[in-house]
């Protein structure tokens, strides 16, 4: 690992409703986004679709969750939500220190 790299954890929700594309497919964006802002995904874990403890909208009441380990840049993160902002397959990110 490059040292001016850190390691991050992150947990993404997916939103494919009304999508063709699959959830791998998806994932696979998730990962181009990433690479995108010099990330280097290390491990890829599908979680499965899960309910949500708070609904905010009743016409989506669960997401499919992925965790994904990865290694960028200190601002990367940062970089990474703008990104994902845009993109309307990701309902939700959360990206921590590993």
């Amino acid at each position: 690992m490059n040292p001016n790299k850190r390691n991050y954890k992150a947990t993404f929700i997916l939103d494919n409703r009304g999508k063709e594309d699959s959830v791998e497919q998806i994932i696979e964006g998730v990962k181009k986004e990433i690479a995108a802002v010099q990330g280097e995904v290390t491990a890829v874990e599908n979680l499965g679709r899960r309910d949500f403890a708070r609904k905010t909208d009743n016409k989506f009441p669960s997401g499919v969750y992925i965790l994904v380990n990865f290694s960028a840049p200190a601002g990367a993160p940062t970089q990474l939500h703008e990104r994902l902002r845009l993109n309307g397959t990701v309902y939700r990110a959360l990206v921590e220190n590993a």
